[in-house]
């Protein structure tokens, strides 16, 4: 009996030496598949080229499935490993992948790749804060257009002096006449671009980012539309003589004087005489001494010289602001027709030209005359 029992104990402790071995090499194996699958993950999940941060224009089309755009991503070379990607996509079922423009690179893990596409972030609903400056030409604001969202100068160019789309603006816009088609004008919409801080889409068109101009214009000018309209100017004619007040004066309280002593002159048929005038005429940066050839140059704007324009340039010579535009619509009451500014920019106002000799001597004599 004894025998029989020891017997069975033997059997039964070699089973259990037998299942522990099974279970240790089980476990071995389950050891180095886990690890064989963390590594090939670890390796798929990692960048293609972590040094490489080229940035890739990604485009997810309306309709396209999780397995094109992860074929597309293999094609661009964008990730390792299209299946592994695919695994991984539907191992997390709640990844949803939006259709849009993404800026992608070889630096980018599998990770961060899929959370760009699932952020409905794409460039088209993108938006970036700008802020444009008053009392700068076109050109600047062309620019700094181009630098800022990629577009040719040419091709903003182009837009803006497409008759067709003046001639769409000229009917979307109360305040937009056809005294932009005028063939003299530099540029048709300079003077109609209101400087502020703007949201725009990253990806607008040249279209789209004029009409937030234009719509920041319309916000401002509709708030003195009853001035305007009895004002016995044209909207075309104040934002012309606004340009030159910003441009000849600093201050607020100067700006009301500028321009009540510019409608003195309007009214009495007396050139402008604005120096500013001439240098936009003749293309010149404010910073520059003009010489006599630019104030006898013939244009359009120059109401200097031999050659002076009787009455207002041909249109606005800078982007305005709110200041110069309430200047010219609430102008003070003088009887200043001439002004002068010293070195530090003060300006001194005449009644008449006597007056204003005299002016320009005492600031030769103090050395404060702007040479």
């Amino acid at each position: 009996m004894k025998n029989l029992e020891k017997t069975q104990t033997d059997k039964t402790d070699a089973f259990i030496s037998v299942m522990q071995k099974w279970l240790f090499r089980v476990f071995v194996l389950l050891v180095i598949v886990a690890v064989v699958f963390v590594g090939i993950t670890l390796v798929n999940i990692m960048p293609v080229d972590s040094k490489d941060d080229t940035k890739i224009t990604f485009v997810v089309d309306k309709g396209m499935g999780k397995s094109k755009v992860i074929d597309l991503l293999k094609e661009n070379d964008l990730i390792k490993n299209a299946l592994f990607a695919k695994l991984y996509v539907g191992v997390f079922e709640r990844t949803t992948i939006y259709p849009g423009t993404y800026t992608l690179s070889k630096n980018m893990n599998l990770t961060d790749i899929f959370e760009i596409l699932s952020s409905g972030k794409s460039l088209e609903n993108e938006e970036i804060m700008i802020t444009f400056i008053e009392g700068k030409t076109f050109p600047y604001y062309v620019q700094k257009i181009s630098e800022e969202f990629g577009i040719k100068e040419e091709d903003i160019y182009k837009v803006i002096n497409d008759e067709k789309y003046l001639k769409q603006l000229i009917n979307d816009y109360w305040f937009v006449t056809d005294d932009i088609l005028n063939k003299s004008l530099y540029y048709p919409l300079e003077g109609y671009i209101f400087p502020d801080t703007y949201s725009f889409r990253k990806m607008s068109t040249v279209e789209e980012i004029f009409k937030v101009f234009l719509d920041g214009m319309d916000n401002v000018l509709t708030k003195y539309k009853d001035k305007i309209e009895n004002s016995g100017y044209s909207i075309h004619s104040l934002l012309t003589l606004a340009s030159v007040v910003e441009l000849e004066a600093v201050s607020a309280v100067d700006r009301t004087e500028v321009a009540g002593l510019f409608y003195n002159r309007l009214k009495d048929s007396i050139a402008l005489g604005s120096d500013v005038t001439t240098y936009y005429g003749v293309r010149k940066d404010l910073s520059l001494k003009l010489e006599q050839v630019d104030i006898d140059s013939c244009n359009a704007y120059n109401t200097r010289g031999v050659c002076a324009v009787k009455g207002l340039p041909v249109g606005p010579i800078c982007a305005n602001s709110k200041a110069s535009i309430d200047a010219v619509l609430n102008p003070a009451n003088t009887d200043d027709y001439f002004f002068v500014a010293d070195k530090n920019g003060k300006l001194y106002f005449a009644k008449d030209y006597e007056e204003h000799k005299r002016n320009i001597q005492k600031l030769i004599n103090d050395g404060l005359w702007a040479e």
